[in-house]
């Protein structure tokens, strides 16, 4: 606190309005705050930095959509996410800034590249006007209620991917976000599912962070200031949530994924 200027503080203040606008209405764009805060402060120190005020942003995001998560999705990916946990501190124990953030980076572009494969390779016939109707009143659910082997493979893989990111860089919101995206989860149950799945692991989190030295009683005095922002910006989200169509949400999760995805690997 003692050595950032007031612009800094500024600049750190805006990025965890995004935390609150982001976990209401586009999960992935918190990358952006990612970003800032790992520019503003050193890398290492920012995800401990950043994590309170991604719970705060969570609990916040569960208030509010707590009755669109979908569980069985939720419990299929923790064991895995448990995994990538474990295997992204152990990291942490060794590897450099650099090195985890360029790794990470190169991932979500990765992902995004065969997300956008798997779409436009999809033979995907046109819905009649009954079979929309019936789209839109299952809105909330996903395609895959009772996976397939590889759909049980695809959520592991991606389970592993996002504990491991989460762990160590707080950047598992773009790996989740493809994720539920490819499952075929609307807005609302995007967000309900995406909201209670984070505010479980961000708090998992924080004996490891500890642990680590990443959350001391200097970050959490930052934490203090800075997460009484978030709440506008959870308000701002909720507020233009509605307005936002399905196609232009995706657009703007699989944008911000990949802004993320550019600024780890090129930092």
């Amino acid at each position: 606190m003692d050595t950032l200027t007031l612009w800094q503080l500024a600049v750190l203040a805006a990025a965890s309005m995004l935390v609150g606008f982001s976990k209401t209405a586009v999960s992935g764009a918190n990358t952006i705050s990612l970003a800032v805060f790992a520019a503003v402060l050193p890398a290492r120190e920012s995800t401990g930095v950043l994590l309170p005020i991604l719970i705060a942003g969570d609990i916040l995001a569960v208030l509010i959509y707590r009755r669109h998560a979908h569980w069985p999705t939720l419990l299929r990916l923790f064991p895995a996410v448990a995994v990538g946990v474990v295997a992204g501190t152990v990291f942490l124990l060794w590897a450099d800034d650099d090195a985890v953030a360029r790794s990470i980076g190169a991932i979500l572009l990765l992902m995004v590249g065969v997300t956008l494969w798997r779409r436009r390779t999809a033979a995907r016939s046109e819905a009649a006007p009954e079979q929309q109707a019936a789209e839109r009143r299952a809105a909330e659910r996903p395609d895959d209620d009772k996976p397939s082997l590889a759909g049980r493979a695809k959520a592991r893989s991606y389970g592993v991917l996002g504990g491991f990111t989460t762990m160590v860089a707080n950047a598992g919101g773009p790996v989740m976000s493809l994720y539920l995206l490819s499952a075929g989860f609307r807005k609302l149950g995007f967000l309900g599912t995406s909201a209670s799945f984070f505010l479980i692991v961000n708090t998992s989190k924080v004996p490891f962070s500890v642990g680590l030295g990443l959350i001391d009683a200097q970050s959490l005095l930052l934490d203090a200031v800075l997460v009484l922002f978030v709440i506008p910006g959870a308000y701002l989200g909720r507020a233009c949530v509605g307005r936002i169509n399905q196609k232009l949400f995706e657009q703007i999760v699989i944008g911000a994924t990949v802004l993320g995805g550019l600024q780890l690997l090129l930092r």
